[in-house]
């Protein structure tokens, strides 16, 4: 693959960033400002006024925001970064074109960062990804590797009162720790030392479509990391060159769990680690509740040791892993007796881990799920309805509202009343209204001592704000 981006255009060319915050462009945007570059930037958020806090913060880092309507594309030495989404229509586009600017998609951007590096590991797949990138990170970090590291997620062990919305890390060492998407095709454009491989379901695209992507993922991974209690994962091992194997179940993987030895504790949960093929157990110990975080960990140690670094080393740095925002988040519970869980589960498999980490623990569970938008849940909304009516009991509900929407031209004439309907057909308890401030009112209504109330949904920063809003009502 040819670099599309310019050897020297981080020290000598501004660049502008379109839907400069978005969960993929914001940590771009910052990893740029730490590396020097000039950056300025757009967004329809900003200029509807959501998530300000977010956007104060890229000011404070010294990024220039102009309102979304072209005025700041005004040179042909700058570079546009738009992400897949961003559609023709957007000023910046246009305006951009018309001087003649180097177009880069944000996966174009990364992938060019990350291939220069010659030490990039890539956490793939189609749930777990940003807590995996952030492990690993976060050990090699640690162990004194000074990773460089982007994320879709904020990384809590890195964020402060002063930068809260970390979500990348420019580093000193050779190490990049990125994770790469599916959902666009881009997961091609990379070349990993190590390729990390967690699960294949369905999420964006058809189980065919994503088979494809990673089989070739895994060809261009000179070291991958794979999940061998996937059956779509082992399918796809014939593709890989140098394999590490993990898993929770299987008993021929290299990096495992020793039977017997899960224990939920107060703060998270512990097991004993095993790495079968040095015949060594170690205790682990980790911060956040979930049996599929529980993998994730075994997954970030078997990356830590592709990379070099020591199993004991790995085990001990998690034990001081933080976590993600969002990603089971407990905001806190109420002077009722009610808690309130804020979490990005957006497809079948997240919500299904969300969903068994609730129930674990005795109390009603109340859903709350805002479909991040009208093509993925034309995609799977049938599939999600499954997993609410299986997942939750009796007296459990889910309650979902429109998708999000910002604007476009998507087909918006099926949405979550369908979803609803499909729950309710398999058996389980669903509400549809319309809008979040009806489905808030209907929480605050109906929630009772001892309930869980968790915030489902992704692409919508505001998710948590509504989360907490919620808190203070109860």
């Amino acid at each position: 693959m040819s670099d599309p981006l310019p050897a020297d255009a981080i020290r000598t060319r501004p660049f502008f960033f379109c839907g400069i915050g978005g969960s993929g462009m914001l940590p771009l945007a910052q990893l740029l400002v730490a590396m020097g570059a000039r950056v300025e930037g757009s967004d329809r958020a900003h200029d509807q006024g959501r998530t300000p806090e977010k956007f104060a913060a890229l000011r404070a880092g010294g990024v220039t925001l102009w309102p979304q309507d072209g005025s700041g594309v005004r040179a042909a030495e700058q570079i546009l970064v738009a992400s897949a989404a961003v559609e023709e229509t957007v000023p910046e586009v246009g305006r951009a074109a018309a001087l003649g600017c180097l177009r880069l998609s944000r996966a174009e951007l990364l992938a060019s960062l990350f291939n220069a590096s010659g030490r990039g590991v890539a956490v793939a797949g189609t749930s777990g990804k940003s807590t995996v990138t952030g492990m690993i990170g976060w050990i090699l970090h640690t162990a004194g590797e000074a990773p460089t590291i982007v994320n879709g997620a904020v990384m809590k062990n890195f964020a402060s009162a002063r930068t809260p919305f970390v979500s990348s890390i420019a580093g000193a060492g050779d190490a990049f720790v990125s994770e790469v998407d599916e959902s666009d095709g881009s997961i091609a454009l990379f070349r990993p030392a190590v390729g990390v491989l967690l699960n294949v379901s369905l999420d964006h695209m058809a189980i065919e479509e994503l088979r494809e992507l990673f089989s070739g993922f895994l060809v261009e991974s000179r070291t991958a990391v794979v999940n061998a209690d996937d059956a779509e994962v082992r399918d796809l091992l014939p593709s890989a060159n140098e394999v590490v194997t993990f898993a929770l179940d299987h008993p021929l993987a290299q990096f495992g769990i020793e039977s017997g030895s899960e224990r939920a504790t107060d703060e998270g949960q512990e097991a004993v680690l095993l790495d079968r093929e040095a015949g060594s157990r170690h205790a682990l110990t980790l911060r956040l509740a979930g049996r599929h975080n529980l993998a994730n960990a075994v997954a970030a140690v078997a990356a830590a040791a592709a990379c070099g670094i020591d199993t004991d080393a790995a085990v001990a740095a998690l034990a001081d892993f933080a976590g993600i925002a969002r990603r089971f988040d407990v905001l806190g519970t109420s002077a009722g007796g009610i808690t309130v869980i804020d979490d990005f589960a957006h497809n079948p498999e997240k919500c299904a881990a969300t969903l068994q980490t609730l129930k674990a623990r005795p109390g009603r569970v109340l859903a709350f799920f805002q479909p991040h938008g009208y093509g993925p849940l034309r995609q799977m909304g049938a599939e999600l309805a499954t997993v609410f009516a299986r997942a939750l009991d009796a007296g459990d509900v889910v309650i979902l509202c429109d998708p999000v929407y910002f604007g476009g031209t998507v087909d918006r004439s099926e949405g979550s009343e369908r979803i609803a309907r499909l729950v309710e057909e398999a058996g389980g308890d669903a509400e549809y209204l319309p809008t979040r401030e009806e489905c808030g009112d209907w929480l605050v209504a109906n929630a009772r001592p001892g309930d869980r109330i968790v915030i489902m949904g992704a692409r919508d920063d505001t998710l948590t704000l509504f989360a907490r809003d919620l808190l203070n009502r109860l």
